[in-house]
């Protein structure tokens, strides 16, 4: 997974019911736009994550 600082992190929940939630990277920490990245939530949280295979970024210039 690469990123880059402006693009879109989206989780894909598991659970039924539960939607999917989005973030901002507002860093990324890893070698050549790899995780660990640094998002912030729509609630204003912020949070250093090591997204899984149910998650994917959505390059900024797509949005």
């Amino acid at each position: 997974m690469q990123a880059n600082v402006g693009d879109t992190l989206i989780f894909h929940s598991n659970v039924v019911g539960h939607g999917d939630r989005k973030a901002e990277i507002i860093e990324v920490r890893g070698e050549a736009g790899s995780p660990p990245f640094v998002v912030r939530f729509d609630d204003g949280h912020v949070q250093l994550v090591f997204p899984g295979p149910d998650a994917n970024v959505i390059p900024a210039e797509l949005e």
